[in-house]
């Protein structure tokens, strides 16, 4: 069996890693993914975090796509309720117009930041229960029957960018359902709805021009490496810095003292949000994203290579789309 894999870049920045060099690697684990199979590669849109560097995602999906050759480049997704759908539009218009064919817009309701960031944003406390109604009126901008009479998204008016409802929960699943639109749930870093979740979109689904059918896209981690050993090592070396990083936010911290903090609450925390994560060689990942792909009926995985090193996230995305019998790019 072949399975539809695509790509969620956090485009992380390293301890001592400038955001240039961050960026870089985003480019060349892109390449990877195009030239492995992968389907697509999406960037989500965070702010105030110090080890992400994907804020200005469209700026960044632009530069993506200028360095790869046909690999969908999109938003994994845009925080709505932080901007008006008509600049959304125009700035997805404008990467559509110079990219036609490869760009998705997947788009979520949370603010992607905190409190304070989100006055920054100038965000309105409200702005998510407008969600909706902004998804609406966006997919109206991209078409060819502007919302507003005498108002219209240049670029971007006509382009019919697709639409993709990213979320956690079930308020996610029912919209992408009434809309018809497809829908990724975040299961890479929050599990526990996953299958009420992909029960409630199939369930509710209403055919659209754009998704005949319900389309489900599910996260998943991915730890992937020559052996057994070596990924469970590189798992090891993944929560101790999420536990140090949780426990002494800035500190260096040493092996004995991070796995002294794991045998307290970060443990727990760690292993809720990696709940789903395959671990191991090209054969334990390939079963295990096989079956995990077919516990919740997904047409697609989208997969998070969770490694402290780019030499290790290439060396996870090449093992995983071989094992899974993704086919490679040969233009």
């Amino acid at each position: 069996m072949t399975l539809k894999l695509s790509v969620l870049d956090l485009a992380p920045v390293a301890p001592h890693q400038s955001i240039g060099e961050s960026l870089a690697a985003s480019v060349t684990l892109a390449q990877q993914a195009e030239a492995s199979g992968y389907s697509r590669v999406w960037y989500a849109e965070h702010h105030n975090m110090p080890n992400i560097a994907s804020s200005a995602t469209a700026v960044l999906i632009a530069h993506i796509a200028a360095h790869t050759r046909h690999i969908r480049v999109g938003a994994g997704g845009v925080m709505l309720p932080n901007h008006s759908p008509l600049v959304v539009a125009e700035q997805f218009g404008t990467l559509e117009a110079l990219h036609p064919g490869r760009i998705d817009l997947g788009l979520g309701r949370a603010a992607g930041s905190d409190a304070l960031t989100s006055a920054a944003l100038r965000r309105r406390p409200s702005a998510a229960d407008d969600f909706p109604q902004d998804v609406r009126e966006l997919q109206g901008l991209l078409s060819d029957t502007p919302p507003v009479p005498g108002v219209q998204a240049i670029p971007g008016s006509g382009t019919h960018v697709p639409l993709y409802i990213l979320g956690t929960s079930l308020f996610g699943a029912v919209l992408a359902a009434r809309l018809g639109l497809p829908y990724a749930f975040a299961s890479h870093f929050a599990p526990s709805l996953l299958h009420e979740a992909a029960e409630t979109y199939r369930t509710h689904f209403e055919p659209s021009p754009q998704t005949p059918r319900p389309y489900l896209i599910a996260g998943v981690n991915v730890i992937a490496a020559d052996t057994r050993e070596e990924a469970f090592a590189i798992r090891l070396k993944i929560r101790r810095d999420a536990a140090a990083a949780l426990a002494r936010p800035g500190q260096d911290v040493d092996e004995d003292t991070a796995d002294a903090l794991l045998r307290g609450p970060a443990d727990a925390h760690f292993d809720q949000l990696m709940h789903y994560t395959a671990v191991g060689d090209t054969t334990d990942v390939a079963t295990y994203l096989r079956d995990f792909a077919a516990s919740i009926r997904a047409d697609e995985l989208i997969t998070a290579h969770q490694a402290p090193t780019l030499d290790q996230r290439l060396r996870s995305l090449a093992l995983a789309a071989q094992g899974t019998g993704v086919t490679p790019s040969t233009t």
